[in-house]
Parts: C-alpha cells; structure tokens; sequence
C-alpha cells in the first residue's frame, strides 16, 4: 500500500535525493534481523515470530503521520523494516511444517498466491485513499489492515513441538545463524533475481508519472496479478519437474520483462513488461523457497529460510541504491536502469544454468 506514494512523500519534504534509501533502509533492517527470526522461529515457534512481525506494520503506521522531517521518515523507515525481517521467516518455515515434501512447490504456489493478492490489491488502493484522502490516511488504513493480520495469528496452532520460552540468550547469534551453507546455490539465485525488484520499487513510481500516469501503483498491481496467474501452477511444475527448470523458464521470462520495461514509451507497453516481469517473478520465487526447504536441515529450517531471506533483502536493498545513483532523477536515465536490471536477472539465469543442477 505504501511504496508508491513513498517517493514523492519524500520529495515534498526535500528529500528527493534519497528516495534510493526508502527501499536500502528497509530492506537492510530486515536482513540484518534475519538471523534473529530464524533462531527464534526454530526455538521459541512460528507464531510468536509472525505475531511479531506483522505487530511492527501496525505501530509504525501511526509513527509515519508524526515524522515531519528528511531525518525522522528515514529512521520509520529503518525500524518498519524488522515487519518483514521476522513475518515472512516465521510464515514460510510454518507452510514447510504443515504440507508433504512432495507438494512443497504447490504449497508456496498457494502461499505466494495470498500474499501477492495483497501485494496486487494494496499498490492500487493505496495510491486511491492518497489521492482522495490523503497520505496520512494511507499511513492509518496500513495499521488498520496489519492488525488484522495479527488477529487471525491468534487463531494459529503452534509447529514446533520443543519450544523454548523466551530468553535473551537466544538473541546471541553466530555465524551458522546468518549463513546455512545448505542453500547457497538457491540463496544466491534469490540474490541476483530480486536486484530487478529493488529497481522496480524505486524507480517505477517515478516512471509512472514521467509516463503521465496518476495512479502510481498501476505496474505493481498488473506485475502481481501476472505474477497470481502463475504461481500455484509452476509451483506444482517445480515438484513435479524440479525446481532448477522452473526457475530458468521463471529468470528467461523476467529478463525479457526488464528488458522490454527499457523501451517502453506507453502505457500499453508499460503493462506488457509489467506481466513479463510478474509472470516470470511467479515462475521462480516459489521454486526458489521449495528447493530452499528441501536442501535445509529439518531441525534448522527457519535458519536456512532466513539464510535465503538474507539473501532477498540484499538484493532489493543493493537494487535500491544502484538504481537511484544510475537514474539520478533523470528521465534520460530510465533506459540503462532497467537494462542493468535485466542483466542481473540474466546472471542469476547464467548461474542456474552451471551451477543449480547439482543441487536441484
């Protein structure tokens, strides 16, 4: 709901040149908790990770309206980051628990499926209530909707059978909770794919607009509902054919999506590389996740899913940065943008290729 009207909210308070860092700030938290929620996920449960999680939406929602200042919203922006540091851990280690090995990649299908009909609905929505009601009101409307997140958890039975109370102790990291050396190859797919997704959540706003569009979130609904189109079937693909073919016909389809996103003049043509781009993001992220579960150790499956998460939030913060210093508030500069992110998503697919057949 928020990332399209972020930019411009932060242009109007003088901070146009850090728009790179709405998505860096973000993501850089959520990496860096990683390790925390994947220890807790596997000590204290699933549940109180994701309860967590989607609490943090629901307080920074109020703080947003507060923060007046360059300074201020870059600091909400920082902390809301820990929401997908420790929900998504939690959530995905909790569908691993619940289904068979053999339909692991349906099951994320599914999973991806109502998260990216939130991420479909919420893009298009919150440019709506911005534009008739005001950006204060999207800020309220994203705590409303977070709560609701958080009741339904409440109704949730617990996974993990051995849990632990919590204890700061637990919050002692060490390397093997940042790095499950298991699932490099798939974490390292995650890495290079998802750059082209920092550079669309950045960027594609401005885009948006130099194309004379009002509504903002019109590519993030179009990518998500293409991405919908997709994700249940080619995660039932990837179990039945394994997750490496899936995920090169996934990167092939991205990269042209990017590419295309390159020359594209219209909003006919806006709407086209944004179905590539969602339809390949589709393909992939849920053959990612399965070939994640299935390389991890049982007992350690939310550390091997932060690993992979790590990875994720590397990639779209690295994405972020590198798209506002190569776009640089100039409209010549949109092409080369999304052609770099193209070839990110071409090296992921160069490395499946040479690299994922020995572990998929």
């Amino acid at each position: 709901m928020l990332v399209p009207e972020l930019p411009e909210y932060l242009t109007r308070m003088g901070g146009a040149d850090y728009k790179g860092w709405i998505i860096a700030l973000f993501t850089l938290t959520a990496g860096l908790s990683r390790p925390f929620s994947g220890k807790l996920t596997d000590t204290i449960g699933r549940v109180p990770v994701m309860i967590f999680g989607a609490s943090v939406c629901f307080v920074m929602g109020f703080l947003y309206p507060i923060m007046q200042t360059v300074g201020g919203f870059l600091m909400i922006r920082l902390f809301h980051g820990l929401s997908t540091g420790f929900k998504p851990t939690a959530t995905s280690a909790y569908v691993a628990d619940v289904v068979p090995a053999k339909r692991r990649g349906e099951a994320m299908g599914i999973h991806g499926f109502f998260g990216s009909t939130g991420m479909a609905l919420g893009p298009w929505f919150g440019s709506l209530i911005a534009n008739q009601y005001g950006i204060d009101a999207l800020f309220y409307t994203s705590s409303v909707v977070s709560i609701l997140s958080v009741i339904i958890l409440f109704g949730m039975n617990e996974t993990v059978e051995e849990k632990q109370p919590f204890q700061l102790k637990l919050l002692n990291v060490g390397l093997d909770d940042f790095f499950d050396a298991r699932v490099l190859v798939p974490s390292v797919v995650m890495l290079f794919t998802v750059y082209s997704f920092g550079v669309v959540l950045t960027i594609i706003p401005d885009f948006t607009v130099h194309l004379g569009i009002s509504n903002k979130g019109i590519f993030f609904t179009a990518f998500t509902v293409a991405s919908l189109l997709c994700r249940v079937v080619m995660g039932r693909l990837s179990d039945k054919y394994g997750r490496r073919p899936i995920s090169i016909i996934g990167l092939t389809i991205m990269s042209a999506g990017m590419i295309l996103l390159g020359f594209v003049n219209n909003f006919t043509l806006l709407m086209v590389a944004a179905g590539l781009f969602g339809f390949g993001f589709g393909s992939m992220i849920p053959a990612i996740y399965a070939w994640v579960i299935d390389l991890a150790d049982d007992a350690r499956r939310g550390r091997a899913i932060a690993t992979m998460y790590i990875a994720l939030e590397l990639g779209i913060g690295i994405g972020a940065l590198a798209s506002q210093a190569v776009y640089d508030n100039q409209a010549d500069n949109f092409p080369i943008t999304f052609w770099s992110a193209g070839a990110m998503c071409l090296i992921a697919l160069g490395y499946v290729v040479l690299r994922g057949k020995r572990t998929a």
